[in-house]
């Protein structure tokens, strides 16, 4: 409680002395004081961090099928996939091989991160790239940021400025797989007295591309500002309401091989064999996003921001389970009708509640040759997980609404940070960034299958940043930096570590990331060169071992590093023709690898034997392809037309530590038209119409997978498992945007 009341009262600093000064009354005609509160979390121009940028005309150039982790896939470093096939419903991206846990994300400068998983579920806020107004991607450790830990990238992300005139839009569009796309908003403009008014809806359906993968995503945006020549202070409201069909399993090579849009989720079988799909295997998620900023200027040069984020969210997915022992739920055999029944087909709903509260403030100084920033962050978190049984073929009494298992999880996460960039000259600056953060996380209650999860520990971790860059001149650009980051186990991790008994082996890991690079500008070239060399003390991984009860066991490897050379080129050859292009060449290695496989006697009995080990002096970390890159041609015939062409090149990659070919996602390349025309219809009216083809050499790929191996004491061949995610043909999308 002391450390909330101290953190209010620094939050709300600001507010006090903008009390005090107050009265300056001016209308601002820019709204660019507007998106101050974010830039304590960003990287500047001369900032010696690897990063990319996203513009508001770049998101509307994209097809509304994309998500952001779709939109960011032309970026440096970048692996994008959806579960379903296509742009719709959940997705996920890997920057450097770093996966989504490891991705800070924010927004407005709060961290969207779900504490417990440090993950960002994109289809929580469906439409999300219709209320951005710019992103940043950091890759490497980046600046100091809110939240978890930038691991392997952060994606700093600013909703809509407020805009100077009235406004409206309407946005629809149609895609293949029974995809419809709707937007509609409107905003007041900056009025006489600086209040400002914006809302958005967006309503997004479609079947997906393989089976089960329907989505229903809605989503509403709505701001309110008041803006003064020092001063601007923002209520911000974001609603994501989605559901889902559950697309998790993937698929095997035989499935994949007869039929590459099947999908197991809620297969069940009558009783003569024919084969059944349960009708509302589904996930069901809500999620209110309550914020208030304020920034204000004083006329010595300090900029205070400060912001109050609440989250609330609810939601469950629901399974048909087929012959299901009642044992697993907690319950005794039933008997129905003088018939007593050990198994049973049921339908389970696994539910979340949590709640989140998320403050920050800081100051921003610039004055002369230095500019510096610091600030304080806090997190609370509270957040239950829970399951019923909601349905039984074989009832002889059950309460309908059965509770077989709870456990909540209570994490506080704060930080103090302090940068500053000083210029000793016109062409040489130094940055420095220290930041502190410490984390508690409690655990309390027994998980679904009744182990107890009783857990309470504490974290602290001292980041430092630092770096220089070299300007000589205008066209060309040189820095170096070292970053130093610290990441505690997320809650599977802590979880399984405490069903196998290995809880006080659990450590934090640690990175430290080296860069250089150099950057040549001119007004139609530009070209950039990173190299990193990413060292991991500790990183956790999983082994493939389990415990005597079957649990996965994830180990700390002392030892493992990502390193690779990042370049990227972009020439404005001519007025209307315009290239892009990147490609990244990387290393991603553990070193003295112990892999574990699983042992029995013979496939008939599948008795348990002691597991076989495999040991690597080098191998390559899972899902880290080698090679990647991009380029795009940009073609502007005449004024109001566009054509674009992108490519998207993946390299191999393996999906488990042993490097064995035999588990890796081959490398594919996926090609998008992009054609569009607009209409100027008057001064404030125009007409866009956009039409794209993604896949357009209608590949046929998989981006992802999962895999699960046993061996045989009578050298039986290896029983293998995997889930494979197969991605959409060709497919279509066509979009009208009307703006008023």
């Amino acid at each position: 409680m002391k450390k909330l009341t101290f953190f209010c009262g620094v939050l709300f600093l600001p507010f006090l002395t903008h009390a005090q000064t107050n009265g300056q009354n001016e209308k601002t005609s820019l709204t660019r004081l507007d998106s101050v509160v974010v830039q304590a979390f960003r990287a500047g121009e001369k900032t010696p961090v690897a990063h990319s940028e996203l513009t508001l005309k770049e998101m509307k150039r994209a097809s509304p099928v994309q998500s952001l982790p779709m939109m960011l896939s032309l970026m440096p470093s970048v692996v994008s996939s959806t579960e379903g096939g296509n742009g719709l419903g959940y997705s996920s991206l890997r920057v450097r091989g770093s996966d989504g846990s490891r991705i800070n994300v924010t927004l407005n400068g709060i961290a969207l991160n779900d504490a417990e998983s440090q993950e960002v579920f994109w289809v929580n806020i469906p439409s999300l790239t219709s209320i951005l107004q710019d992103v940043q991607l950091q890759r490497g450790v980046g600046t100091s940021t809110n939240g978890p830990a930038a691991f392997g990238a952060s994606i700093n992300m600013r909703t809509l400025y407020s805009s100077p005139s009235p406004y409206g839009i309407a946005e629809f569009g149609v895609a293949s797989y029974n995809t419809y796309l709707s937007t509609i908003g409107a905003g007041s403009g900056i009025l006489r007295n600086g209040l400002s008014f914006d809302v958005l809806f967006s309503h997004n359906s479609g079947d997906g591309y393989i089976r089960n993968a329907m989505t229903d995503l809605n989503s509403l945006y709505a701001s309110a500002a008041w803006l003064k020549k020092s001063s601007t202070l923002r209520f911000t409201y974001i609603l994501g309401d989605h559901v889902s069909g559950l697309t998790w399993e993937g698929i095997s090579r035989e499935q994949m091989a007869t039929d590459r849009r099947f999908n197991p989720s809620g297969v069940y079988y009558d009783h003569v064999g024919n084969i059944h799909f349960y009708n509302n295997e589904t996930d069901n998620y809500k999620q209110h996003h309550f914020q208030l900023s304020h920034s204000y200027h004083t006329k010595s040069g300090l900029v205070f921001n400060s912001t109050i984020h609440y989250t609330l969210g609810d939601g469950y997915y629901e399974n048909y389970k087929a012959s299901r022992k009642f044992s697993e739920y907690g319950l005794s055999d039933q008997t129905v009708d003088g018939v007593e029944y050990k198994r049973s087909d049921v339908i389970i709903r696994q539910a979340m509640k949590n709640k989140s509260i998320n403050l920050l403030s800081s100051m921003i100084y610039k004055r002369d040759n230095f500019s510096g920033t610091a600030g304080v962050t806090y997190t609370y978190f509270d957040g239950d997980h829970f399951g019923r049984l909601i349905w039984s073929m074989y009832n002889g009494g059950i309460d309908p609404d059965y509770q077989w298992y709870l456990n909540t999880g209570y994490k506080n996460d704060y930080s103090f940070f302090a940068k500053g960039e000083y210029n000793f000259s016109d062409s040489f600056m130094a940055y420095a960034d220290m930041q502190y953060r410490g984390v508690s996380y409690v655990i309390k209650g027994n998980d679904k299958d009744f182990a107890n999860m009783d857990f309470n520990k504490r974290y602290g971790f001292f980041n430092p940043k630092m770096g220089v860059s070299f300007t000589p001149d205008k066209k060309n650009q040189f820095y170096l930096s070292l970053s130093v980051a610290h990441r505690e186990p997320s809650r599977s991790d802590i979880k399984e570590s405490i069903k196998s008994g290995t809880a006080d082996k659990l450590l934090a890991e640690r990175l430290f990331d080296y860069e250089a690079g150099y950057k040549f500008t001119t007004e139609r070239v530009a070209l950039s060169a990173n190299i990193y060399l990413m060292e991991y003390k500790n990183q956790l991984v999983p082994t493939g071992k389990l415990s005597e009860t079957g649990y996965v066991i994830k180990e700390n490897v002392k030892n493992s590093y990502r390193r690779g050379l990042e370049l990227a080129a972009a020439w404005e050859a001519l007025k209307w023709l315009k290239l892009d292009g990147n490609l990244t060449l990387s290393s991603n290695k553990i070193l003295n690898y112990t892999s574990w496989t699983d042992l029995f006697d013979n496939p008939e009995d599948w008795n348990p034997l002691e597991q076989r080990s495999t040991f690597y002096k080098k191998t390559d970390i899972s899902y880290s392809p080698s090679v990647t890159g991009m380029c795009k041609v940009s073609v502007l015939p005449v004024k109001g037309y566009l054509m674009e062409l992108a490519g998207k090149y993946v390299g191999k990659q393996y999906y488990d530590n042993t490097s064995d070919d035999s588990r890796s996602v081959p490398s594919y390349y996926t090609a998008t038209l992009h054609m569009g025309k607009s209409f100027r219809i008057n001064t404030n009216t125009s007409l866009d119409l956009n039409f794209y083809v993604d896949n357009l050499f209608n590949r046929m790929y998989f981006s992802n997978a999962w895999v699960y191996m046993a061996e045989f004491a009578d050298n039986s061949t290896r029983y293998i498992e995997e889930g494979l995610y197969p991605q959409a043909g060709r497919n279509f999308t066509l979009k009208a945007s009307f703006r008023f």
